[in-house]
């Protein structure tokens, strides 16, 4: 990073600054990128878990496929899905709220005794889903906070801090110099304006 400053004090002053927050916000940053990357963790075990369970409830299903095609799957419709949202680590994530379905009639004497159970199943099917889906969300939203904040870390750690620290020591430098030949041109003149006087 090629960072432009001027060589004085005001600067000197505006780049220890600069370098006292950067310091004071890498801890907090570096905490930030550890929980999300616990988080998305977390996400993507459960849309595995989500996955694992909607496989086993089609593998539920595929021993009733027979009987499932005098079902009707317009009897149950989704009629609103409640989605909430929770921060993490600062982090707007979605999080399932209730569900509510709409159920057709059913003229329990004319359909099969196993249709309320394939109603229940169908419930539970789409529950699954729509929960891995929202999981999937959440870990593409954690996943991108966290590719940012990691990126925000290297910056601080790797290009600014050392681009500061290191401006910070050629001002203190310049400074330094600018004294030192000071001293030794008012040096000079004094040793000249006393050996004048000496003539």
């Amino acid at each position: 990073m090629s960072l432009k400053f001027q060589y004085n004090k005001t600067a000197l002053q505006e780049l220890n600054k600069q370098l006292k927050v950067r310091i004071k916000a890498l801890p907090t940053l570096k905490n930030k990128e550890s929980a999300l990357r616990l988080e998305v963790k977390r996400a993507r075990d459960k849309v595995h878990e989500l996955d694992l369970s909607i496989q086993a409830k089609f593998n539920e299903l595929n021993e009733f496929m027979k009987l499932y095609t005098e079902f009707d799957p317009s009897l149950v419709k989704i009629r609103e899905i409640d989605i909430q949202s929770r921060k993490i680590a600062g982090v707007q994530t979605p999080l399932l709220g209730k569900i509510e379905y709409e159920l057709a009639q059913i003229n329990l004497f004319r359909a099969p005794t196993w249709f309320l159970d394939g109603v229940q199943l169908l419930k539970q099917v789409s529950e699954l889903q729509i929960e891995q889906r929202l999981f999937q969300r959440k870990m593409q939203i954690l996943e991108h906070v966290r590719k940012k904040t990691t990126q925000k870390v290297n910056l601080y750690e790797k290009v600014q801090i050392p681009a500061f620290e290191e401006g910070i020591l050629k001002i203190k430098r310049f400074l330094e110099d600018e004294e030192n030949l000071s001293k030794a041109g008012q040096k000079i003149l004094k040793n000249r304006m006393s050996n004048e006087a000496a003539l």
